[in-house]
């Protein structure tokens, strides 16, 4: 069953609940059947919103390991460079080198960076707008419930 399926069926248990007398509509509900629907609409969720928790929980662990691969490719440049210490042409072209491989990683570590930043956001952006969209219709159900109470009552 899909989220609107559920909560079809969560309208139609609300609409044949017994009503308590003078207590403004309030209802006994089946509360092992509702929780089972609940856990149901919860399994339905869009896949977005358990890839973006994932994404959250994986965010640091991207940044680290770029840290990391930066960190050592500035360690290898600076290694090679040591070892070419004792010639002057060696020395300066090592030294001219170990700086291109310290820019590169660290522009390779800015873009890394970046581009996890951007999928994180346009997984959380698409996460948001699906989770938006659940909740206009989850309101929009309840007003719906709120109204037919009322109608009921009337």
């Amino acid at each position: 069953m899909n989220v609107e399926n559920l909560l079809d069926e969560l309208y139609e248990m609300v609409d044949k609940a017994w009503n308590f007398p003078l207590t403004g509509g309030k209802a006994v509900l089946d509360g092992e059947a509702v929780k089972g629907i609940l856990d149901e609409i919860r399994d339905n969720l869009p896949q977005e919103l358990r890839q973006a928790k994932a994404i959250v929980a994986d965010r640091n662990q991207i940044i680290s390991d770029a840290k990391r691969e930066a960190e050592s490719i500035v360690r290898i440049a600076e290694e090679r460079a040591k070892t070419l210490v004792n010639q002057d042409e060696i020395v300066r072209q090592a030294q001219q080198k170990a700086n291109e491989l310290i820019s590169q990683s660290q522009a390779k570590f800015r873009e890394m960076r970046r581009a996890s930043n951007d999928y994180i956001d346009d997984l959380m952006k698409r996460t948001d707008d699906a989770l938006a969209a659940n909740l206009a219709e989850l309101r929009k159900t309840r007003n719906n419930i709120k109204a037919s109470q009322r109608n009921n009552q009337q």
